[in-house]
């Protein structure tokens, strides 16, 4: 379906229960776009950014949501035209959700690094591996939601914020992890668009894989001082990918994100298996040890090519391939 800008195009799949199964869905969407993208002469990349669109060129959407955006926030609705990949997770109750939501707010920079796939913006190198976050956090409504433990607690926060005239519905919130009660899950919205609908597809997996550990063993309760360093952990994300300093929420303890990264994918491994992920989350984990990020690829194609131009060909063709 159409985004907000006319450059845009949104791919989603429906319900899914397994890797298998989302990874079979993303592709057929795939085709089925490139079959007809093909017959306009037009290209369709992964990634979390274009090299080097320029945001004054793009166009709005026409819709009642999308202009009215545009209204508000000026420039940076046409500066959104980033590509992120957003995944739900089903939650059994709304207490759930909130614990979920919360919990996995520890791995928000594990999400980013594993999926960075956006160095260039404007033609130029940021130096960030994933650089699309920067073009969300200008949002007023943007970041970690607030720290609520109950849906009760959530439900009046949410309106006291409805009651300032600030926020209509929960699309007005721009947060990297938010409840979707209509749906039952919670949406976590932090992923740069990976290079291919493998890895994509590989992404989803993992954080189903990490929402089961944190909803089967209950490994740490969450708290509002784990927030501390959320900030801190999402920018060394963003900025440095698997090279980043992870800072661990409950003990302070300091380490490589690569490092939290591997000891993550030990954890899950019992998880992996009961829920047929171990294929997903083993290709993940070879990325880690091996350095190797999409926005690393991106870096090496430009370095051979000199032209991003170019390195957008290249990512169509592998976004065509895998």
């Amino acid at each position: 379906k159409p985004e907000i800008t006319q450059s845009m195009i949104e791919m989603a799949s429906g319900v899914c229960h397994s890797y298998a199964e989302v990874l079979a869905q993303l592709m057929e969407i795939r085709d089925v776009l490139l079959e007809n993208a093909d017959a306009l002469n037009i290209g369709i990349c992964g990634g979390g950014t274009h090299g080097f669109q320029h945001w004054g060129e793009r166009k709005i959407y026409s819709t009642s949501r999308f202009r009215f955006l545009s209204d508000l926030y000026g420039y940076l609705a046409k500066q959104f035209t980033i590509f992120g990949q957003h995944v739900h997770i089903g939650c059994p109750d709304p207490d759930t959700a909130l614990y979920t939501l919360h919990a996995l707010s520890r791995f928000v920079p594990h999400f980013i690094a594993l999926s960075a796939s956006s160095p260039f913006v404007q033609g130029h190198d940021t130096g960030f591996f994933s650089a699309r976050l920067n073009s969300v956090f200008a949002f007023p409504l943007s970041g970690r939601a607030p720290f609520v433990e109950n849906w009760q607690a959530f439900e009046t926060y949410f309106d006291a914020m409805k009651k300032t005239g600030v926020v209509s519905s929960m699309k007005d919130f721009y947060w990297d992890i938010r409840p979707k009660p209509e749906f039952g899950t919670i949406e976590v919205r932090v992923m740069d668009t990976p290079l291919t609908v493998t890895k994509a597809a590989q992404l989803a997996a993992f954080i189903q894989t990490v929402a089961r550990y944190v909803m089967v063993e209950h490994p740490f309760q969450p708290q509002e001082q784990d927030y501390l360093v959320y900030s801190f952990n999402r920018f060394q994300a963003c900025r440095f990918g698997y090279e980043g300093t992870y800072v661990d929420p409950g003990t302070n303890e300091h380490r490589p994100l690569q490092e939290e990264l591997l000891s993550t994918f030990n954890r899950l491994e019992s998880h992996a298996m009961a829920l047929g992920t171990a294929d997903a989350c083993a290709a993940l984990r070879q990325g880690v040890l091996s350095g190797d990020s999409d926005a690393l690829q991106l870096r090496r194609e430009y370095e051979d090519t000199k032209s991003l131009p170019e390195v957008v060909q290249r990512q169509c063709a592998r976004w065509r391939s895998a």
